[in-house]
């Protein structure tokens, strides 16, 4: 009997994960469209591609400094493996901008290229933890978590985009993705209490990363072989028509979604095909000049509209809650890469005082927030602050980079109104409620996690930053 179970067992495993036949008309049908010689349409694609692509590309350079870049301090060791992190962000912490300084990471990067992967969550009770799932387009595609999933226990079953078949026996859930690179983004709530960085590591060690066949004990499947080998990143292919190559080789990783048949094809016509080498040399002189100017207007453009935001609720979210806004998914890698979606945690960043001036270390601010008027959340929220034009985490001398609503000795006015005072140096007798700000330019977000309806709803305002005279 236990041989038939086995069996029984194992035959569902493999048609569990057995993939689909990897037909793909549409890339045929991009790779015959030739190149086109109107150096106008060759610029106007090239802006429209390279908004598209660029948050791959930032996705990509995150990927490959945790997954790929044996040299990098916070290498993890590969693709599926967690890179636990069981201390605060400092600005010692450079592989992404804005980074979280409230919730310790757990990092991965997944390859679902050969077969999928099951993450494994135990049971947590009484703290804020999330697992933010993010396809290489960036799209927010699923969470596990407090909110989305609960306290209890579970397996996931992450599957790529070419995966086929039922959820598996000692499964809970099958989360597919688009792409078969994934970025697996955990956050477990520190709480600001001494000694509490110690639950949230033992808490990070039991979350497990395990490929298919080793969770269920069969055969290693073959690995997928691609036309291009992962490409070193270099922040200057974004700068130049060799964004096209990074693009090229990117989307090999992901599937092509029915809502972007048309568009891929357009891109064709720059030479933008998943596998393609990119050669200057089957471009006029004309139509690769007009795709470098176009390059540098859409790149100074996402940099001006970047440098505009004061609320990022809306850049991050699945691909149904962007709805084709690749502009606004640009913005969201370009000023926050990996923000979480709005149900999760909302965002309000501040670059400007209430007299709309641009906010510098050479004066002090306060906010004031009225009795009872402080950020409305579900788990808890914070103000992080960061020195621009890095958008790093500031150096300062007590090692506080962010304050809120957890942390220890925060004190209230008497009439209840919490002040928080923002300013290169100690505010006397008010060191409590200081986040110290940089010498030059800088803003901050606010973060609250799981925003009650009057903020999803903008019923609630944050108060804006006064300058102290």
């Amino acid at each position: 009997m236990k041989k038939i179970l086995f069996i029984t067992f194992v035959f569902i495993a493999i048609f569990s994960c057995k993939k689909k036949e990897n037909v793909s008309p549409e890339k045929e049908a991009a790779t015959n469209i030739s190149i086109t010689k109107s150096a106008d349409s060759a610029k106007a694609i090239a802006k429209e591609a390279w908004t598209y692509i660029f948050p791959l590309a930032m996705n990509y350079r995150t990927m490959h400094l945790y997954a790929l870049d044996k040299t990098y301090p916070d290498y993890a060791g590969g693709f599926n493996k967690f890179k636990h992190y069981d201390k605060i962000f400092t600005p010692k912490d450079t592989a992404v901008v804005t980074p979280n300084n409230d919730t310790p990471y757990s990092w991965a990067v997944l390859n679902l290229s050969d077969e999928p992967v099951v993450l494994e969550v135990p049971e947590i009770l009484n703290r804020y933890y999330s697992f933010q799932f993010v396809d290489l387009y960036t799209f927010n595609f699923a969470y596990v978590g407090s909110r989305e999933t609960g306290d209890k226990a579970g397996k996931y079953l992450i599957a790529g985009p070419d995966w086929k078949g039922e959820k598996p026996s000692g499964i809970d859930k099958v989360i597919q993705s688009e792409t078969n690179l994934v970025t697996l983004l955990g956050r477990t709530e520190l709480k600001m209490t001494a000694g509490d960085i110690e639950n949230v590591k033992k808490i990070q060690t039991q979350y497990k990363l395990t490929t298919w066949h080793e969770f269920s004990k069969t055969t290693a499947p073959a690995q997928k072989k691609y036309a291009l080998p992962f490409p070193a990143f270099k922040q200057t292919d974004l700068a130049s028509a060799s964004f096209i190559g990074l693009g090229n080789n990117l989307l090999q990783y992901t599937s092509i979604n029915n809502v972007e048949t048309d568009l891929r094809a357009k891109f064709a016509k720059i030479g933008i095909v998943p596998g393609k080498e990119f050669d200057e040399k089957n471009y006029s002189p004309e139509v690769l000049k007009a795709i470098n100017e176009g390059v540098l207007e859409v790149g100074k453009e996402l940099e001006d509209g970047a440098n505009k935001l004061t609320n990022a609720t809306d850049l991050f979210g699945t691909r149904e809650e962007l709805n084709g806004d690749f502009t606004k998914r640009a913005l969201g890698a370009a000023a926050g890469l990996y923000g979480n979606t709005k149900q999760e945690a909302i965002y309000i960043g501040t670059r400007t005082d209430k007299d709309n001036n641009i906010l510098s270390g050479k004066n002090k601010y306060v906010i004031r927030f009225p009795k009872g008027q402080t950020p409305p959340a579900k788990y808890f929220w914070s103000i992080t602050l960061y020195e621009l034009p890095s958008r790093y985490l500031v150096n300062n001398p007590i090692n506080r980079y962010s304050i809120g609503d957890r942390t220890t000795g925060l004190k209230y006015e008497t009439n209840g109104d919490l002040i928080i005072y923002i300013q290169n140096e100690v505010p006397k007798g008010k060191e409590s409620n200081w986040l110290p700000a940089p010498k030059n330019a800088f803003y901050y977000l606010i973060r609250i996690y799981g925003p009650n309806e009057s903020i999803l709803n903008g019923i609630w305002k944050a108060p804006q930053p006064e300058l102290v005279k």
